[in-house]
């Protein structure tokens, strides 16, 4: 079967006349100027309603995070003079193991886990597509994102104990010698499966969504034609859900980075941190700040910081190229 999905085509320049039929001046910026009363006072109303939301998100997000930048130059335990030490907390971190491998972590998690993520997500888009009741399966598979992180790990932690389902289940199986699973050997392995199952449901409910707008004729055309369902998914459900699919996939990068509720309620908690084999990047930062023996560093917990903030921009960068065309007309 030969599908074509035509590209969207270049984009038309609007030209404005005026009323003699000549063409209006544009301004230096681009943009002609507004003539009408009522449009001008619509400009100035729509700035009512920006300030107040840019001033809380400078405020609560773009200031702290300067102020974050500017720590990670300097060494403060919180009290006392600010002391700049320049990039020494950078080289720092790059030559602490613990470090290494807290940012060894946070990439398994962010392509590793995302890779599993989206993988199942479209194998339950595809299966739940013409299933009945397909809507109460969506909230059903949505509810993980809906509970607290806290209560999703505590819970994670009882399936997994001696005792647990998971090895009842098991047990029942005739599988009598299950791995301990709470062994630190064996905890981040536990700790990305809980994650796959936590973000799988989001990402499936997105993906639904994105198929539901896909027009059916197409599903006909592809069964008169005698599509299987490999060249369903690739000639029609994949090209028409990709722009859904790279701003899910920017999503998760933008999260997984900062994973911590659920690592920390798992397997710390109490005053305690999680054990160091199921550190990211998050855990790391916390630990230097808040650290419950010794002297706070904020200043290295503010060099993670940024690292992990650099991560994040290079993998939405990536993403952003890797799904980058032209829209699809439906």
């Amino acid at each position: 079967m030969t599908t074509t999905i035509r590209g969207a085509e270049d984009r038309h320049r609007t030209v404005r006349k005026g009323t003699a039929g000549n063409t209006d001046q544009d301004t230096p910026r681009g943009r002609s100027a507004p003539t009408n009363p009522l449009e001008r006072s619509k400009r100035r109303l729509f700035g009512w309603f920006v300030v107040p939301a840019a001033l809380l998100y400078a405020g609560f997000l773009v200031v702290p995070g300067l102020i974050t930048v500017g720590l990670a130059f300097t060494r403060w335990s919180g009290s006392g003079p600010v002391k700049p030490v320049g990039f020494q907390n950078f080289r720092m971190l790059f030559h602490d193991p613990t470090f290494r491998s807290s940012f060894t972590h946070t990439l398994i998690i962010l392509f590793g886990v995302g890779a599993a993520t989206f993988v199942l997500a479209f194998m339950m888009m595809l299966a739940l597509r013409d299933m009945r009741g397909r809507k109460f399966i969506r909230m059903v598979v949505f509810f993980p994102n809906i509970a607290p992180g806290v209560l999703l790990a505590i819970v994670w932690g009882f399936l997994f104990q001696h005792d647990g389902m998971i090895n009842q289940i098991l047990g029942w199986s005739g599988f009598h010698h299950p791995p301990q699973w709470l062994a630190e050997d064996n905890l981040f392995a536990v700790v990305l499966v809980g994650l796959i199952w936590i973000n799988t449901g989001f990402y499936t409910t997105i993906l639904m969504a994105a198929a539901d707008r896909i027009p059916p004729y197409l599903f006909e055309e592809c069964e008169i034609s005698g599509a299987n369902a490999w060249q369903r998914f690739r000639y029609v459900i994949l090209p028409l859900t990709w722009d859904a699919v790279g701003v899910a996939a920017i999503l998760w990068a933008i999260s997984s980075v900062k994973i911590f509720e659920f690592l920390y309620a798992f397997a710390g908690g109490g005053g305690y941190l999680p054990p160091l084999k199921i550190w990211n990047t998050a855990v790391y930062s916390y630990s230097e700040a808040f650290a419950s023996v010794g002297t706070p560093r904020y200043g290295t917990a503010a060099a993670s910081s940024v690292v992990t903030m650099l991560l994040a921009a290079c993998a939405v960068v990536l993403l952003s190229r890797v799904f980058r065309r032209e829209s699809v007309e439906l």
